[in-house]
């Protein structure tokens, strides 16, 4: 376990922005991308407001017959993955020994919904006849990884995982494990949704997890808030690019941090809901900590999963309390999701590139709309404006449907 674990490159597609620069300077400027929806007709729904990516195109990273076949999800995870790679200078021939020892390991919550409810369409419509033959490749999850790793010659481990809003984080922390055991060299690590459809929309709302506020799409996603009502759907993608240390060093690759601690654990409560008093969110917390090496007082930013729902903002800011003591209250939290809404799988991806940059600049984004002090959640959520904050260490919460927690800690390059 001496092998350390790096990140050498970064690729993401949001609501606010198709890189990643475009998307940091949005963030800390406290943007919104939540607006109306308009990949269809949201007219007849109950929640009619997400994060969308509005002028995304595939053919700019796929050829467009390419393209045609694939789901939005795995287009928006090959654009991330293609901007990674480049920045991290990373490309492989097909004969390369060294593309043996580099893999994918992709998250996501659902994975082709998008080409999963067209299929249901056709074949109620038009019969079972004139389903399209791609559909299965379209709609299973695994996809995305499988195509990054055909597309760039990535022949080591290849992998995908498939736990709720926590996937992209798991993603990313068993890339670091496979890395550590020496099972891989360099490794692309991320997730991707694409859940903006009626079925998925219409899913959360039955739930009662979604945000109604259509009035105020932009001030719809204000987690922390004691004025929130559920959180925002939204859609993207985000890649880093992971690699032993020594490597990256070999090959003089700029390194942006390093992965040092990860951490699991289960509610072993309910399907939706989290544990009340956020025991799970603690332990997987703690485990991080745990692994890094680092006491609480060492976590100079907090990327909080804070989905803007009435159950996670409390439990979550509950269970940092257990785990950080009087610490938690110096510690600066912030929500993004409040900003680019929640990309479900693809959310801990985006967010553990958050952590990378606010070390990188040595400032952290604003929780935006947040307005009315919650009793129950009364930590500092940088509310509104982003602050400058010299960020050695940040850690990065993701939790999901089933009980599923993951805690991911990244720290400054030596």
């Amino acid at each position: 376990m001496s092998r350390r674990v790096v990140v050498t490159g970064l690729g993401t597609v949001n609501p606010l922005g198709l890189d990643v620069e475009t998307f940091w300077k949005a963030a800390l400027e406290g943007k919104s991308g939540i607006g109306e929806i308009t990949h269809f007709d949201a007219s007849h729904m109950k929640a009619r407001i997400a994060g969308e990516i509005t002028d995304f195109d595939p053919e700019v990273y796929i050829e467009r017959k390419e393209a045609r076949r694939l789901d939005r999800y795995d287009q928006l995870f090959w654009a991330s993955s293609h901007q990674a790679l480049a920045d991290a200078g990373i490309s492989y021939e097909e004969d390369d020994p060294a593309a043996m020892r580099a893999g994918v390991s992709v998250g996501s919550g659902i994975g082709g919904m998008i080409s999963f409810q067209n299929g249901i369409d056709t074949m109620r419509q038009r019969g079972p006849d004139r389903v399209s033959p791609l559909t299965i490749t379209q709609i299973i999850s695994n996809m995305a990884a499988g195509l990054v790793s055909i597309r760039y010659n990535l022949f080591g481990p290849n992998t995908c995982t498939v736990t709720a809003c926590a996937a992209s984080a798991n993603a990313i922390g068993d890339a670091a494990e496979i890395i550590k055991r020496g099972a891989a060299d360099v490794m692309v690590a991320g997730g991707a949704e694409a859940p903006v459809c009626e079925f998925a929309l219409a899913g959360f709302a039955q739930s009662r997890a979604l945000s109604l506020n259509n009035d105020d799409p932009q001030g719809a996603s204000r987690p922390f808030d004691a004025d929130r009502d559920g959180f925002v759907m939204g859609e993207g993608a985000a890649t880093l690019i992971l690699e032993e240390r020594e490597h990256a060093l070999a090959r003089n690759a700029h390194i942006y941090g390093e992965v040092v601690g990860y951490g699991m654990s289960s509610d072993g409560y309910h399907v939706t809901l989290p544990r009340p008093g956020g025991g799970g969110a603690a332990r997987a917390m703690q485990h991080a900590l745990d692994d890094a090496g680092l006491a609480a007082a060492d976590i100079d930013y907090i990327n909080a999963h804070g989905t803007s729902t009435k159950a996670n903002d409390a439990t979550e800011t509950a269970a940092i309390k257990t785990v950080f003591g009087e610490s938690a209250y110096a510690t600066p939290i912030s929500s993004t999701k409040s900003m680019t809404g929640h990309l479900l799988g693809g959310a801990g991806a985006l967010e553990s590139l958050v952590c990378i940059l606010a070390i990188r600049d040595g400032v952290v984004p604003p929780t935006i709309n947040y307005t009315t002090p919650d009793p129950e959640c009364d930590l500092d959520y940088v509310p509104n404006e982003a602050r400058p904050v010299d960020v050695d260490k940040a850690m990065t919460n993701s939790f999901g449907f089933g009980g599923h927690n993951v805690s991911l800690i990244f720290a400054k390059a030596e």
